[in-house]
């Protein structure tokens, strides 16, 4: 005889809504800092470290607002993307991102609008440079 086990939908959505409320209460960064090096004209790298993130997309998208508002302080409005290498250690992340600025949408396939980047990190509450 085989039994079949009804679990009523209500019943699903509650336990995943509460295990997304738990997520939500665990995610409290601590925003380190970030350490800007312009590297030749338009290819500046950034450093940037945190605690409390949940993977290394946390802290990519730190050194993301940090290069978006650093586009902006020097009057330029895009910017593309080149590679970010994220380390953790102890519980502290780190990334070493390189990005090029420009006042014009670059070539490229990871390109930003440095404006619409920034808009997002505030509204999300990411600490620019």
């Amino acid at each position: 005889m085989k039994h079949v086990a009804l679990i009523s939908p209500l019943i699903l959505a509650a336990g995943c809504a509460a295990t997304d409320a738990l997520q939500v209460a665990r995610f409290a960064p601590d925003y380190q800092g970030v350490q800007t090096s312009l590297l030749a004209g338009d290819l500046v790298q950034f450093h940037v470290r945190m605690t409390g993130a949940r993977t290394g997309d946390d802290v990519d998208a730190y050194a993301e607002c940090a290069a978006a508002q650093y586009t902006l302080i020097r009057g330029y409005g895009f910017a593309r993307h080149l590679r970010t290498n994220v380390h953790e250690e102890g519980g502290v992340w780190s990334a070493d991102a390189v990005y090029t600025i420009s006042p014009a949408l670059p070539a490229g396939l990871r390109t930003m609008d440095a404006e619409v980047v920034a808009a997002a990190c505030a509204e999300n509450g990411i600490p620019m440079v």
